[in-house]
């Protein structure tokens, strides 16, 4: 009498050299299945009408190419939930993104995962009006340089909405908008990024009800010279829990967020018009909050057009806390602010590097202009004089009183 068939199977495939041959038999299968999901929704992508819905089905695909939808408008992509479609670029082949979009008008992408690409996880360009709702970027493994740059990455566009989003082990930034206009950043959270959220060279933006934390810097705020969009501005920062932002600084050398000490909890760098508030900022163990010209970044300046100086900007009504300790930054700002103040770091540094033309004949700052920093918990500010080396480096606590 026979064996029963499925008893065959069970105990065959508890065999490892059985398993590797069944592996090696099913490979054309699974190749040809991904490249089939490739095709189809790249198809889908290409040829959708205006209004259409590209609906994503549930499970984990892999892809080795860039997925790119263009010149659309009222399309939206939809998976059946962040951790129910997976969309895995490990392994990527072709194309510099895991999805793109580009010249388009109220595109939403929502209800899926993008793990793993070659370069950037989702980068948005020239869109007027982006939403990005319950998405989720992430490199797995361990974090570090090889990661691609960027989470979620809509740039030069117009109307942007991130609510509900996870980024998780971008070598820069995990959720960016740069060079954009009406940005809202809501709902996120962030961690295993060199920055959590980041804000550049973009004008009219909120960031409210996120959490960031085990970044190398939780949130910044920056304006950068050698950008098409010259100036950002009116960034409204606020009701954040920006905690525990020290995690290494794991940026490829040179990029500018290489910069940025591990241990930051909120990091301004040369933008006009921002106010920080109703926040918890707990436990970043080197900058709490800084405030700083692109002067102190020592990086070379040649954008004639550019200017390198914060103004402008209102911290107030904020929580700060910090475990006693030294800075766990290793850079020169960490070291020499550690070697004055011990473990008693003030939360907030100022580089004290103010513009010229916006101080009067006293050299107080000009109306509109000044930086005011009040009423927050456990306030404590240093004035780091790095214009003159550090020279005469002092606490502050009670000097930025300024009305705008």
């Amino acid at each position: 009498m026979s064996r029963p068939i499925n008893n065959i199977g069970l105990k065959n495939l508890r065999n490892p050299a059985t398993l590797f041959l069944l592996t090696i038999m099913l490979l054309p299968v699974i190749l040809s299945a991904q490249k089939a999901f490739q095709k189809k929704y790249q198809t889908e992508m290409i040829l959708a009408e205006n209004g259409s819905v590209i609906e994503l089905p549930e499970g984990t695909f892999t892809l080795t190419n860039t997925l790119s939808l263009e010149g659309k408008k009222k399309i939206t992509i939809r998976g059946k939930g962040m951790d129910k479609t997976i969309l895995s670029f490990k392994g990527q082949t072709d194309g510099a993104e895991g999805i793109r979009v580009s010249d388009g008008e109220d595109i939403v992408l929502e209800g899926f995962t993008v793990q793993d690409a070659k370069g950037d996880a989702i980068k948005t360009m020239h869109v007027t009006g982006i939403t990005f709702r319950d998405v989720k970027t992430e490199w797995t493994g361990i974090p570090g340089p090889q990661n691609g740059g960027y989470g979620l990455y809509p740039v030069q566009c117009i109307n942007v909405l991130i609510d509900n989003c996870m980024a998780v082990g971008a070598s820069d930034a995990g959720i960016y908008v740069g060079q954009s206009q009406d940005i809202t950043v809501k709902h996120s959270k962030a961690w295993h990024n060199v920055a959590g959220i980041e804000i550049e060279n973009s004008l009219r933006a909120k960031v409210y009800d996120n959490e960031a934390w085990e970044n190398t810097g939780g949130i910044l705020v920056f304006d950068l010279p050698d950008l098409v969009q010259k100036k950002g501005g009116d960034v409204k920062v606020y009701n954040n829990h920006i905690h525990d932002n020290n995690y290494e600084n794991f940026a490829p050398k040179g990029n500018i967020v290489a910069s940025v000490p591990s241990g930051t909890g909120v990091l301004i760098l040369a933008t006009k018009g921002v106010e920080l508030y109703q926040n918890r900022i707990i436990n970043n163990q080197s900058v709490s909050t800084g405030i700083i010209s692109y002067f102190t970044t020592m990086k070379p300046l040649k954008d004639q057009a550019y200017d390198p100086y914060p103004s402008a900007i209102f911290i107030h009504d904020n929580i700060y806390e910090r475990r006693p300790g030294l800075p766990v930054s290793k850079d020169p700002l960490g070291r020499i602010v550690g070697s004055k103040y011990g473990q008693d770091i003030p939360h907030i540094l100022y580089d004290g590097i103010r513009n010229p033309k916006l101080l009067d004949t006293s050299g107080n700052w000009i109306a509109g202009q000044c930086i005011t920093i009040v009423n927050n918990r456990s306030q404590s500010i240093v004035n780091l004089d790095a214009e003159h080396g550090f020279k005469d480096m002092a606490r502050a606590d009670n000097l930025f009183t300024c009305n705008n």
